[in-house]
């Protein structure tokens, strides 16, 4: 249980981390940094994805035959369904017509919101671990951890950086920042403590899980390493990320 707390808590880590980084630096993260980060990130999620949640949800499902991938596909559209709806929704919340910021302290508010998804799923696999699912191990779930730590590391900076550059304390934007990722960790919990109900549909939420990191690294992580100049670097620690993922997966599994 102790390691199950542990590994919940690992993205509000990333995303502290990531926060902290108002105290020693003056301007923008350097891009060669978020790329290769962005870049590690989206490989862990993209191999966690397939590895973590869309096999295991597929195995579970076995019982349907032909249409065992029925569940995880459902999931997985409706993960992307609902991080499209928050990305329509949000920019409402903190963007005039011309998509600039109205006011920087609605950022976290907005980075909050949109990290509510990363923690369920978080929570989903973690659920499935709890109860005994084949296929889903504790060394998958705390890799995939890492993962989303990895990838809100940067979005800390983001959300406590501007808000010293907005005349805030340098400790109070440390703590707006890390108070964006909290939700995480509460999303998690949350998931896990349904696991009684959730099992049934694991496959489905599974899937969901699957269809919120895909689309994360596809809309964020792959347009950051892009425009990063550093596409090179970014696609390097891809491969690793993505490497690491598939080998700690295959071989705790």
């Amino acid at each position: 249980m102790t390691a199950i707390v542990f590994g919940v808590l690992i993205p509000l880590l990333g995303t502290t981390l990531g926060a902290a980084c108002v105290f020693f630096m003056w301007g923008e993260m350097d891009r060669r940094v978020r790329s290769a980060l962005s870049g590690f990130a989206g490989g862990i999620m993209v191999a966690a994805s397939v590895w973590s949640l869309l096999i295991p949800a597929i195995d579970r499902s076995e019982a349907l035959g032909k249409l065992s991938f029925v569940p995880p596909v459902l999931g997985l559209l409706c993960g992307v369904g609902f991080l499209i709806l928050l990305d329509v929704l949000i920019p409402r919340l903190y963007a005039d017509e011309d998509g600039e910021a109205k006011n920087p302290r609605k950022l976290v508010f907005a980075v909050t919101l949109h990290n509510l998804p990363e923690g369920m799923a978080v929570g989903a696999i973690f659920a499935g671990v709890i109860a005994g699912e084949a296929g889903i191990t504790l060394a998958a779930a705390m890799v995939l951890s890492i993962g989303v730590a990895v990838q809100n590391f940067p979005e800390g900076a983001i959300v406590s950086m501007p808000q010293y550059s907005g005349g805030m304390s340098k400790w109070r934007a440390f703590l707006c920042g890390a108070a964006s990722g909290v939700v995480e960790p509460i999303g998690a919990v949350i998931t896990i403590m349904a696991a009684s109900f959730i099992v049934p549909i694991l496959p489905f939420l599974l899937g969901f899980a699957a269809g919120a990191m895909l689309y994360v690294v596809v809309e964020e992580l792959i347009p950051e390493v892009s425009e990063s100049g550093h596409q090179r670097l970014g696609s390097v620690f891809f491969t690793l990320g993505f490497s690491l993922m598939m080998a700690l997966d295959v071989a705790l599994g």
